[in-house]
């Protein structure tokens, strides 16, 4: 094995879904959150930013106008915040020492307001997404969403080592399954449990 690729939230990032819910609903008055937000798999409004298809603006101003008044773009982005819990400091261990050894990736779906926010997290934490990782691939910026199975193999297309010689590990049965029908050997982990032991 020459490169592992790892899934963003709920894999290295500790998420709260239910903190998310309740900084839309109880402080934004958008209950349209319960949904559209999903632990794996984001729909409608949210799941067209994470697939690139509108921007954070669009998103933002599809909120505001389905929220109380008084509402701005800063309100969302701190709600939508609330989804990362932090990086437990042992991922970060675990990181730099396989990071000596193999190339680390990211593949995640996500969108530009939680990637800046996991970005700041990362750099405050000691790895950056931006310099240690090898490469991220992140859903709205490739405007393609897991668990299709032309995200995958772009990933493998890109990184350009035979998909045998890699492996990723997320925390969705889904898309762990696709990344394996797509021929990217894959595992999964349940968020909580010893990734390192994992590995």
């Amino acid at each position: 094995m020459k490169a592992i690729i790892f899934d963003m939230g709920g894999v290295l990032v500790d998420l709260d879904i239910e903190a998310c819910r309740q900084a839309y609903k109880e402080g934004l008055g958008f209950n349209e959150i319960d949904e559209i937000l999903d632990p794996c798999h984001q729909k409608g409004i949210f799941g067209d930013m994470e697939a690139g298809k509108i921007t954070a603006d669009e998103f933002r101003d599809y909120v505001i106008a389905h929220s109380r008044s008084g509402v701005v773009y800063d309100d969302v982005d701190k709600a939508l915040h609330h989804i990362l819990v932090g990086i437990a400091p042992y991922k970060i261990d675990m990181l730099r020492r396989l990071s000596a050894d193999y190339d680390i990736y990211m593949l995640s779906n996500n969108n530009p307001i939680a990637t800046a926010c996991a970005s700041r997290m990362f750099e405050q934490a000691g790895f950056s997404m931006e310099r240690d990782f090898k490469k991220c691939y992140i859903s709205y910026q490739m405007k393609m969403l897991k668990p299709s199975a032309e995200f995958y193999k772009a990933v493998v297309a890109d990184i350009g080592l035979p998909a045998d010689q890699m492996l990723f590990i997320d925390d969705s049965k889904t898309n762990v399954q696709a990344s394996v029908d797509a021929g990217l050997p894959a595992v999964w982990y349940e968020p909580g449990t010893d990734l390192d032991a994992l590995i």
